[in-house]
């Protein structure tokens, strides 16, 4: 299984981004995909999943209302759109895949895959 996350940059606060994650090597059809970030000198931190047969989208509380989580079947690739950018969203996204529970959406110990990342940097 390879993910690949793309879209990342610099973006002035207030702006807008869109990530991709293209999914190599099988489908998650009974599991769930989604993105984590890991911000300068701290620890990696759950923002969206999404479940890969339903749609049933999660958010972190500190995303929910600006961040959009989605993905294309046909074209096995997750999503995420980011708007309203403030500076404290700068971080590396990952793109992972794997099989939570309702327990443990936020963990990422839950999830089984992971890309490399794509840097997101936010200036006020």
């Amino acid at each position: 299984v390879q993910l690949v996350e793309s879209g990342g940059g610099l973006v002035l606060a207030g702006g807008s981004l869109r990530l991709a994650c293209l999914a190599s090597g099988r489908t998650f059809s009974n599991g769930a995909m989604g993105w984590f970030r890991q911000p300068p000198r701290k620890a990696r931190e759950f923002v969206a999943a999404i479940t890969w047969s339903s749609g049933n989208a999660y958010y972190a509380d500190c995303v929910k209302g600006r961040f959009t989580i989605s993905r294309d079947t046909v074209k096995n690739t997750l999503y995420l759109q980011m708007d309203s950018l403030k500076p404290g969203d700068t971080a590396d996204y990952y793109c992972t895949a794997g099989y939570p529970d309702s327990t443990n959406w936020a963990s990422p110990h839950a999830y089984d895959y992971w890309g490399l990342g794509t840097q997101v940097t936010v200036s006020s």
